[in-house]
């Protein structure tokens, strides 16, 4: 199978700058999606919401968030859309501010899909832009990008817990101000990649596929990838959504408490970020695939039955090693089907929404019917599924082969 796609021109050297400034706009993005589970529980005692409410809201947003992003990331390989980031961001900007004036449910559904929709116009292109600026370093590149993205969803509950929490609700509005300054950076990033010439019309085409692995095997490697982030999503939906809760329930923590505990986590997870790219550049990503999903499994089992102080060391180690693995996933298959990196971009950035929404509506209900802990006796044992990276075949950056029209 074949497609046509932009061959871009190989940078020599990696444009730090570039990579700097859309991890930052990453950071704001990522910071203002945040904000939505960083407040449940403000919206759980004003809107009087169950468990189950709140995974519908997270379910709204991740949803339209993971289904755009492959179709997103499909039609910018075809036709690179350089302007498109302040546009998502804007789009990010509608939902805060339609958040933070909500006065009924629908409003606050409606507030989160568009969050969703900037998430998903924002993710396949910005990662596209990050790659084109790696010079050739491309683990190292999407773990700077990415830890733009955890270090703003790791300020979203501190955001919540000494800003929002005082003010209410309707302070959310004052994040637009991040959103403005976002879209003016992210137009300027716009210029440097139409300029640099990445955003030509389609020329070459391309195997979709890794030079030197089969069409089955290909496929074969992409499901294992899928299922390893059904593994990460899954269980990461049960700290993103309830862990504040968890926290208050098990431990009688204040709100604010259980705010910045979700922080430590969130951090940790941006630190493994940082990690995960480089070392996957010099040892291979399906070692750092295989040690940071299987590797978490002994902690994982062992958090729902520990006290307080315990509970935060476990999440710790979590954070720091399962967030090493979503690099090494994105970078391993963009280079299982070359060429195509806004639509591996869009679908594993996709699905990893997609999981996390169905995550937290299916454990929301689960804590309703049963109880928040068992939510996380449960959850325990989704890192077992990262034993299916024996599965993946053992490669490093091929290239694809060109074939005529």
């Amino acid at each position: 199978m074949t497609e046509a796609i932009t061959t871009p021109p190989k940078a020599s050297t990696t444009a730090f700058p570039i990579l700097g400034a859309i991890s930052f706009c990453h950071m704001l993005n990522d910071m203002m999606q945040s904000l939505l589970p960083a407040i449940y529980p403000i919206l759980k005692g004003g809107f009087d919401l169950s468990f189950g409410q709140i995974g519908l809201l997270t379910l709204t947003y991740q949803i339209t968030a993971s289904l755009l992003q492959p179709l997103i990331g499909l039609f910018t390989d075809r036709r690179p859309q350089p302007y498109s980031l302040p546009f998502g961001m804007g789009s990010t900007l509608v939902g805060l501010v339609t958040l933070a004036f909500a006065v009924n449910y629908p409003m606050l559904l409606l507030g989160a899909a568009f969050l969703g929709v900037g998430s998903s116009i924002f993710h396949p292109e910005s990662s596209r832009l990050a790659r084109l600026a790696s010079g050739g370093a491309h683990g190292l590149a999407q773990s700077l990008f990415q830890v733009g993205g955890n270090l703003g969803s790791a300020l979203g509950p501190l955001l919540a817990a000494f800003f929002i929490l005082p003010r209410g609700q309707s302070s959310l509005a004052w994040f637009a101000l991040a959103a403005l300054g976002g879209m003016a950076v992210l137009t300027l990033l716009g210029h440097w990649y139409k300029s640099q010439g990445h955003a030509r019309p389609p020329g070459r085409r391309v195997h979709v596929g890794h030079a030197t692995l089969s069409g089955v095997q290909v496929k074969r490697a992409v499901l294992v990838l899928i299922a390893l982030i059904f593994s990460k999503y899954f269980y990461l939906a049960s700290i993103f959504s309830y862990y504040t809760f968890y926290l208050m329930h098990r431990f009688a923590l204040e709100t604010r408490d259980a705010q910045i505990y979700l922080f430590v986590f969130l951090a940790a997870a941006a630190v493994g970020t940082v990690v995960g790219g480089p070392v996957g550049d010099r040892i291979g990503r399906k070692k750092v695939i295989w040690a940071s999903i299987v590797g978490i499994l002994p902690f994982t089992l062992v958090l729902p039955y520990v006290g307080l102080t315990a509970t935060v060391a476990l999440s710790v180690v979590i954070g720091l090693v399962l967030s090493s693995a979503f690099s090494a996933i994105v970078v391993y298959a963009q280079e299982l089907m070359p060429g195509r990196v806004g639509m591996v971009s869009g679908l594993f950035f996709g699905f990893a929404f997609g999981m996390g929404g169905i995550g937290a509506a299916a454990l929301g209900a689960l804590a309703d019917w049963t109880s928040i802990e068992f939510v996380y006796r449960v959850c325990a044992f989704l890192p077992v599924i990262g034993l299916l990276t024996a599965l993946l075949p053992d490669m490093e950056g091929g290239r694809p082969k060109e074939v005529s029209r």
